[in-house]
């Protein structure tokens, strides 16, 4: 192996240019760092997005392949990113926040772990960001929200199967709210409304729904952040105890090494792991900063079964937004059935296409030739559906491990283990029984659930205040190695009910003023 071509060091150095990563890149940039983030996918632009379904798989997981095994392997290729902008390229823009027995699950039924921090130190940072960002939505009508600021936006406009689904849970007396969404109803800091073509996983190229493209790249840019692209990281330099940077491949294959006086792992909860036990050496036979072994373990993903049924009325189906135009939290309480612990919610009418993976065609994969097609023909017009989201505990066994197979760079490839428990599947089950009751009570002619899904990933470097039991501490901050910081979803000890991405950025914006504010500790510690 030819020797590595050696970068100037700078102040902080990222790996992964997601979410997380490219908000800390603005964060630390427009502070005066010097930064490099590095990104083992392309470098889109904002041009690149283009609204359809076959240029949307672009933005999709593209490396290495990742081995998904166990009873209900994790579907990575569609819930991973590919590219600048990672999975929140193509997220759904669906942001509601954690509820407060999110973070107390021990605490407050004796299941799991807490997080160190509770919802009333996060939620100033979920205000902060939510204007920062514009959020659309009704926090009145949101009976379950915890207490916060009210959306700087009103919801985005409904169509057809918002309304027919809303009855289903009036006449069961249900309770709906619009969907909290990172999408603009109107104009919001010069960005322009939602047109509400369905297409929010392809990149939204008119930026109304907020992802990395929108701002925080092209920010971070302005102020000197260097973005590398197809740079993949093989592992992570150390020496006395320290993080000293980063080995990383260019898209030719040539190595190059990248020193830095602060490291950031921001490249996902699957691969922040798989980095960490690839950087193993003499000093960190079990790989870096993973003294306790419990790096990787306690993944976590959200269980997803979809309702589905045919109106005598036209729908609507294909208007609208991804994610959701309406939401339904009346089952949150984690112990409040007779089988199964854990919370779910309802993503009420989201946008539908004939060629969506979670779409039309393969809500019923029974059907081809020409009963797929008459079936097809009625179902554009007339179909309604929703998705019940389910929380996934922390167990040791779902974990992110490496396998014996190894890429050209003789680094091991990364597997995923992943089952759902009794809990887990109970739940769904409550809720598959009550959705099907929806439908029934919205007057559909016809209804039907849809398999047993995933979506997100969550844990595997979870924080926490004792260090034999965390990765990280509260701020991300190894526990083992003073200036490695992590960042992203993977820092989540329990998984909730929804959506994540809006507790990642609020966390982020937390544990990134902690930095700044003890930069001098994190570096020289």
């Amino acid at each position: 192996m030819s020797a590595a071509q050696k970068h100037e060091a700078v102040d902080a150095l990222i790996v992964g240019a997601g979410a997380a990563g490219s908000f800390y890149a603005r964060l630390l940039a427009q502070a005066g760092k010097s930064v490099v983030v590095l990104d083992a996918g392309p470098g889109w632009e904002m041009a690149d997005l283009i609204s359809s379904q076959i240029w949307s798989r672009r933005l999709r997981w593209g490396g290495e392949p990742v081995a998904s095994t166990g009873t209900h392997p994790f579907g990575y290729g569609f819930n991973a990113g590919w590219g600048l902008g990672g999975a929140a390229l193509h997220h759904y823009g669906t942001w509601p926040r954690f509820d407060e027995s999110d973070f107390k699950v021990k605490s407050l039924y004796g299941r799991a772990v807490d997080w160190p921090l509770d919802y009333a130190e996060l939620r100033p940072f979920y205000d902060r960001i939510q204007e920062d960002v514009g959020l659309s939505g009704d926090a009145e009508a949101e009976i379950w929200r915890p207490e916060g600021d009210p959306y700087p936006m009103p919801p985005l406009a409904r169509f057809g199967q918002a309304d027919v689904l809303e009855r289903g849970f009036k006449a069961l007396g249900m309770h709906t709210a619009p969907m909290p969404m990172a999408i603009n109803s109107t104009w919001y800091k010069g960005r322009a409304p939602c047109i509400y073509d369905g297409w929010c996983d392809a990149g939204c190229p008119i930026g109304a729904l907020y992802n990395p493209l929108v701002r925080d790249i092209p920010e971070a840019k302005r102020a000197g952040a260097d973005f590398r692209s197809q740079s993949d990281v093989i592992r992570v330099l150390a020496h006395k105890g320290r993080a000293t940077g980063v080995v990383y491949a260019d898209a030719s294959g040539h190595l190059h090494e990248q020193r830095a006086d602060l490291v950031i792992l921001a490249a996902s909860a699957v691969h922040n792991p798989a980095i960490l036990l690839n950087s193993a050496s003499a000093d960190w036979p079990l790989g870096l900063g993973n003294s306790n072994g419990l790096v990787g373990q306690g993944f976590m993903t959200h269980s997803l079964g979809g309702i589905y049924g045919l109106f005598d009325e036209e729908t609507d189906p294909y208007l609208g937004v991804s994610g959701a135009q309406l939401s339904c939290r009346d089952g949150y309480e984690k112990d409040s059935r007779e089988k199964g612990f854990g919370s779910y919610q309802w993503l009420i009418a989201p946008a539908m296409k004939p060629n969506d993976l979670a779409g039309i065609a393969t809500s019923r994969a029974d059907l081809f030739g020409q009963d797929l097609s008459h079936f097809m023909e009625r179902a554009s017009k007339h179909m309604a559906n929703m998705l019940a989201m389910g929380e996934d505990l922390p167990r040791p066994e779902n974990r992110i491990m490496l396998s014996d197979d190894r890429d050209r760079h003789n680094r091991r490839r990364v597997r995923i283990i992943h089952s759902f428990d009794g809990d887990a599947l109970a739940v769904r089950d409550h809720a598959r029984r009550e959705g099907l009751a929806v439908m029934e009570a919205a007057g559909a002619r016809d209804y039907w659930a849809g398999p047993l899904a995933t979506a997100h990933m969550m844990g595997g470097t979870p924080l926490g205040d004792d260090p034999q039991r965390s990765v990280v501490d509260r701020y991300g901050r190894s526990h083992d190695v003073p200036n490695l910081v992590l960042a992203g979803t993977g820092l989540y000890p329990t998984a909730g009910a929804v959506n994540p991405t809006f507790t990642l950025y609020a966390l982020s914006l937390r544990n990134g003023e902690h930095l700044l504010a003890h930069w001098s500790d994190y570096v020289a510690g």
